[in-house]
């Protein structure tokens, strides 16, 4: 059985840069992240992160959301997406 990479463009500040890798490899990379996203989840406003997500775009959706929850403003300076 062929293993399925996925391609994640992450834009930070204008800068955009490709992680290439498997879906299990994708959530220990950004593992911190969504953390950090979930530890801010309680406050008023701020969405459920899915600490597990099943597929690679529910992971771009979490990891975005997170950057969001964690984001002194609510405007998040990186954003994620899925390339293929």
């Amino acid at each position: 059985m062929a293993v399925k990479t996925y391609r994640d463009e992450i834009n930070r500040r204008g800068i955009s840069s490709i992680i290439e890798r498997t879906l299990p490899e994708l959530l220990e990379y950004f593992s911190y992240t969504l953390e950090v996203g979930q530890s801010w989840e309680h406050e008023k406003g701020n969405k459920k992160i899915n600490m597990n997500p099943k597929g690679v775009k529910s992971l771009v959706n979490n990891l975005n959301k997170a950057k969001e929850n964690a984001a002194s403003n609510g405007s998040p300076d990186t954003y994620y997406y899925v390339s293929n």
